[in-house]
């Protein structure tokens, strides 16, 4: 792109972004590829089959791989619906301030604090797996209070990493898709060609997984490494103001990320699955560390290693990204008057072109939930349940608030549309979503106290509860001057078929 297109461009970008009420402090450094690879990295298909697969083969058998395919045809919904929002609403911070145009300031402002506490137990999640596979790296005894510290020294790096501004998050982004895209390749392949114990019809036989009478509870109970691996694709959007032609950058970037990652993903779980020797066992609850057992066996000492490290990279990367994320939907809130603490979480440093207040509060809150696990039992379970049922509520909270916005009137008007197929793909993702939180919620331990049997739907009413006692008792939201209520621009008198900021209406494109 030449010089003066650039600055065309820019000034397009700023001119829509002013039209929406904002000046942005960022600076779009943030190239397409970069922005790709950030919504790669915080997916992290490594950090999530990594994380979830002993427990997803335990419970549900090799037929688990299963869940991957149709939890990313059900996100893939809902990224086509973001697709349409961030293009009319290219703001930073992601589900808040695109609730907040399609429905208003209360209704964002509780989706804004659904989805920020779910990136901040995220976060902890990811770290939380990062740090027994550093300590396993490390060569030290995998304790509770042992990962705790190499857990928060990985939240600590990442930390850091964000502060060094928007140019570096990029090549971090961009380095970190490489190392993992690369590494689960060859992982992938070398143990399909030397460690593969069974043909892909294992892909079919439970192994006696569940209770024996009905294999279905059994399936939608390992459905969480599926669940689990398919969100990330919206922090594409989440740094709107950082990217140049957003309308049209990002949602191409989303639809990859669910491409390429959900590939990956069922790539490096097929190649694990038919690598394990002994899936029975596994099933049975003899070997509680599959993952471990195949890469020793298949890469010796010294190269499992190595594969510790690329694995570690991407939990890294992975965390790096979730901040991203979270530290702007922070400072989005922070910009519109939206939470106590505002004037901090707005501050921006004008040097490095980030809001270092917000980047604090998304290692401060991570931080405490790491240490906070060293009272629970299966902490990394609980927490990665409820990480997943948060994202999901913050994410339906949008699709339903355009949902309801359509039915009003609204017809998307940025550079992305999906025409006459915008109606249907916006309920499919509803009731798709919708199956997965009660999924998610669902309780599945009779045996266990009652609090930890409900601990998801609990934990979940609990940050609802939490977000509404303070929107009661302290109505910052109510105050906010901040534009909002902008879902369904009213027509140009005389000029049909064009919205307020004059855009004509375009050919309706495939959806994909």
């Amino acid at each position: 792109m030449s010089p003066i297109e650039t600055t065309g461009q820019h000034d397009s970008d700023e001119a829509h972004l002013a039209s929406l009420g904002y000046t942005s402090e960022f600076k779009r450094d943030m190239s397409p590829w970069a922005n790709f690879s950030l919504g790669f990295t915080y997916l992290s298909p490594v950090t999530a089959v990594y994380t979830m697969f002993a427990v997803g083969l335990a419970v549900g058998g090799p037929p688990m791989i299963w869940t991957l395919v149709i939890a990313g045809v059900g996100q893939l919904l809902v990224a086509l619906v973001f697709s349409e929002v961030v293009a009319q609403y290219p703001v930073a911070g992601g589900v808040y301030p695109w609730a907040r145009r399609l429905w208003g300031r209360r209704y964002a402002w509780l989706t804004g604090w659904v989805y920020m506490i779910a990136l901040f137990v995220t976060i902890a999640s990811v770290v939380s797996g990062a740090g027994l596979y550093f300590s396993s790296l490390l060569g030290l005894t995998s304790t509770v209070d042992t990962v705790i510290v190499c857990s928060l020294a990985v939240l600590v790096l990442a930390t850091v990493i964000n502060y060094l501004g928007t140019r570096v998050l990029a090549t971090a982004a961009i380095f970190g898709f490489a190392a993992e895209l690369l590494g689960a390749l060859a992982v992938g392949v070398w143990l399909l060609a030397t460690e593969r114990h069974h043909n892909l019809g294992v892909l079919f036989d439970s192994f006696g997984a569940g209770d024996g009478s009905n294999y279905l509870w059994a399936f939608a109970a390992a459905s969480l490494i599926g669940i689990y691996n398919y969100y990330g694709f919206e922090a594409c959007g989440d740094v709107a103001e950082e990217v140049r032609d957003p309308g049209r950058v990002i949602p191409k970037a989303m639809r990859r990320t669910i491409y390429v990652g959900g590939a990956a993903a069922t790539f490096v779980a097929v190649s694990l699955v038919l690598s394990v020797s002994d899936i029975s066992a596994v099933v049975s609850g003899e070997d509680a560390d599959p993952v471990s057992g195949v890469l020793q066996t298949a890469f010796g000492t010294a190269g499992s290693k190595v594969i510790l490290g690329i694995v570690l990279l991407s939990f890294l990367s992975c965390a790096i990204s979730l901040q991203a994320a979270a530290s702007r939907l922070a400072y989005s809130y922070g910009r519109d008057d939206m939470i106590a603490g505002s004037r901090l979480l707005r501050k921006f440093s004008p040097t490095r072109h980030i809001p270092p207040y917000a980047l604090m509060l998304a290692f401060a809150v991570p931080a405490v939930i790491v240490l906070a696990s060293k009272f629970s039992e299966d902490a990394l379970t609980k927490i990665v349940s409820f990480a997943s049922l948060g994202i999901y509520l913050g994410f339906q909270m949008v699709v339903f608030a355009a949902l309801r916005a359509r039915l009003k009137g609204w017809k998307p008007s940025g550079a992305y549309r999906l025409g006459k197929w915008g109606l249907p793909v916006n309920i499919a993702a509803l009731v798709y979503g919708i199956t997965a939180m009660v999924t998610l919620a669902w309780p599945r331990t009779p045996e266990a106290p009652w609090y930890d049997n409900y601990i998801v739907l609990l934990s979940g009413a609990l940050v609802v509860g939490a977000g509404l006692v303070y929107m009661a008792v302290h109505p910052t939201h109510g105050r906010s001057e901040a534009p909002y209520d902008d879902a369904i621009p009213k027509k140009k008198e005389g000029a049909a078929g064009t919205d307020r900021a004059g855009e004509s209406d375009a050919s309706e494109p495939s959806p994909v």
